[in-house]
């Protein structure tokens, strides 16, 4: 018990947990963002996959750090781009589209990988984002070291929540892509345009995609290898569900993930003697049990996942 009062205590643990929560609050995102126009947006894991490497490849070869997130935005804007043209305009499974969109992403990440880097012993490295000092915020006990010393990308994923809680429930815009998510039909008869916002949804949302996986390379780790995303992209299609479709409690539901996360790999210090395998399932069978007792109240948007056709009902 004294163990797990000390984990919690730490302020190395609730610092991990915003590191953590990082990717899976730009990759929920974006998922929520191409769910609430219609659009299940199953190539997340490709997509992040995709972005981890494209981000990481162009700061090797001399870019910057932000050009390497804004070209890891703009290669997933590209993935969502197909999976809309398969999806709205076609109006191909969403399933399908989107898993063949993650083995697709994945294996060109690899061949583009190996392609261009030269084959070492040790992957190549770059000099990643490094944590900054917010301004007499981080000089406060316990919640400085905690809260206020992380890197720029994790401040702007938790900005970018709650820009998107405001847009989606606050603004026009947000109104038209919730409405193509319910009843497209409707969002036509009200002069609104449900194929533009599909497409401009499942772009945008692919480009957070994106960029959630850039963060695992520019900032989280220096080097790229295959399977760093290590099934990130599925837990964000469980929280998805786990939020109601909301940005709010999609910030919550990462946050909860990667405590649960954090808390495991300090975890398996403390004990001797137990697989690390029995630690490795406890934030899993945690958000199983979490996402269980959410499902039951969420509201799913009524046209998701149904393809459009103007004119027809």
């Amino acid at each position: 018990m004294n163990a797990v009062t000390d984990i919690f205590a730490s302020a190395g643990l609730w610092a991990a947990v915003l590191r953590i929560a990082t990717p899976l609050i730009l990759g929920t995102l974006g998922a929520l963002l191409c769910e609430r126009s219609g659009v299940l947006n199953l190539g997340i894991e490709g997509i992040m996959t995709f972005g981890a490497m494209i981000g990481w490849l162009a700061v090797y070869n001399g870019a910057d750090l932000w050009t390497g997130i804004l070209v890891a935005g703009l290669s997933g804007g590209i993935f969502g781009l197909l999976h809309a043209g398969l999806t709205v305009t076609l109006g191909l499974s969403q399933h399908v589209s989107g898993l063949g969109v993650t083995l697709f992403a994945s294996s060109f990440s690899y061949y583009v990988f190996r392609l261009l880097v030269p084959v070492a012993g040790t992957p190549p490295t770059i000099e990643p984002f490094q944590p900054i000092d917010v301004p007499a915020l981080s000089s406060l006990p316990f919640l400085g070291p905690a809260l206020f010393t992380q890197t720029p990308p994790t401040y702007v994923a938790i900005l970018l929540a709650l820009v998107l809680g405001y847009v989606l429930f606050r603004t026009p815009l947000g109104l038209a892509i919730r409405m193509t998510g319910e009843n497209p039909h409707a969002a036509e008869a009200q002069g609104i345009n449900p194929m533009a916002i599909r497409f401009g949804s499942v772009i945008v949302g692919s480009a957070l995609m994106g960029i959630g996986g850039a963060f695992l390379t520019l900032s989280a780790f220096n080097s790229f290898f295959p399977t760093m995303v290590q099934g990130r992209g599925w837990i964000c299609i469980a929280l998805v569900v786990f939020a109601s479709w909301r940005p709010g409690r999609a910030l919550v539901g990462a946050l909860l993930f990667a405590l649960f996360d954090g808390f495991q790999l300090r975890l398996q210090t403390r004990l001797s003697g137990v697989p690390y395998q029995i630690f490795l399932m406890i934030p899993y069978l945690l958000s199983i049990a979490a996402l269980a007792l959410m499902a039951r109240r969420a509201r799913v948007p009524q046209a998701l996942m149904q393809p459009y056709r103007r004119g027809e009902r």
